[in-house]
């Protein structure tokens, strides 16, 4: 009798501490998982999460640029899926890293870094947000050599499936001076296997939000199978592409402003894969106002060829 209480009190700790750290980086995900109940703002980083390869170039006090210097740059989900941690590794030695956490309440970001080149008590933090335009862009308050009041600007842009650009530069109050003092390039190192496939997945899903951004719904077709069905929130399920396609289309004068799918996870069976995830949109309605939404999606693919389609489309909303 004993031995079955210690046993079922052991195996309840274990799926205890388990539930409790389940989107920490682990053997299966090797950077972490985005948790559930996390801001969805956590997935503004949630292309950048995993390695890329950087080159790196600084500009020297001379004004003119130092050679680049190679370096790896490595994202991954942190605090049981909460947060944000990255860490740069440099070729030259000088190492550094941030904990980037979202706080709901000032609806922004907080950035804290840290370095072995100057090791500091109180870490420096940068703010910001992701902007429309998809950068994510943070500000620190800081002057410029001769004084002059202005804030360091760090900007992510250009990010993709395959890499993206940093840019660190001061910025004066007004903006009419930009002063670029750091640039690292980042591409994402050549993968084989299901990693390639994982790939040819993502680019099928940004094209597909790309084109129901542009309303083009004959290309959103492309994404599907002949024999597709999709299963849209409270509705019966739809299939065949004529029905597909009345189903994403608009009203008059509304228009998609944003759509983008970030799968947490995609696994393969042979000529069959599946992913799940989260969806997040800006549509402008007839009468010009903006609805924000999100949800969660779960996607079954029929390789085709050296293609990847959607044969089971599957959704539905999260209430804020």
């Amino acid at each position: 009798m004993k031995t079955h209480v210690l046993t079922a009190i052991c195996f309840c700790i274990s799926f205890s501490i388990f539930s409790q750290y389940q989107f920490d980086p682990s053997f299966e995900h090797p950077y972490g998982l985005p948790n559930p109940e996390a801001p969805k703002e956590l997935l503004d980083f949630a292309p950048l999460i995993g390695e890329c390869n950087c080159s790196s170039i600084r500009r020297k006090p001379d004004r003119t640029w130092a050679a680049p210097v190679a370096m790896k740059w490595r994202f991954k989900y942190i605090m049981n899926g909460m947060a944000v941690q990255d860490e740069t590794l440099k070729e030259d030695g000088s190492h550094g890293g941030s904990i980037r956490q979202f706080i709901p309440d000032s609806t922004r970001w907080y950035v804290h870094y840290y370095n072995t080149a100057k090791p500091s008590t109180l870490l420096p933090v940068w703010e910001g947000n992701k902007n429309e335009n998809g950068n994510i862009v943070l500000y620190r308050e800081q002057k410029a050599p001769n004084g002059v009041a202005g804030n360091y600007r760090l900007t992510f842009s250009e990010i993709s499936a395959q890499g993206y650009k940093w840019t660190g530069e001061w910025v004066s109050k007004d903006g009419s001076i930009v002063f670029p003092t750091w640039k690292i390039d980042c591409t994402r190192p050549k993968i084989l296997g299901n990693e390639a496939e994982k790939t040819k997945i993502l680019a099928v899903l940004q094209k597909f939000s790309q084109d129901y951004m542009e309303a083009n719904y004959n290309g959103m077709l492309q994404a599907y199978t002949a024999d597709a069905k999709i299963f849209p929130t409270d509705v019966d399920v739809i299939e065949g592409h004529e029905a597909i396609k009345n189903r994403w289309m608009l009203g008059k004068g509304a228009k998609i402003l944003h759509h983008k799918m970030t799968p947490v996870e995609i696994n393969f069976l042979g000529a069959h894969a599946y992913d799940y995830g989260y969806y997040e949109g800006k549509t402008k309605k007839v009468d010009g106002s903006v609805v924000d939404w999100k949800g969660k999606y779960v996607v079954v693919w029929k390789k085709q060829g050296n293609t990847w389609k959607m044969y089971l489309d599957i959704w539905n909303r999260m209430v804020d």
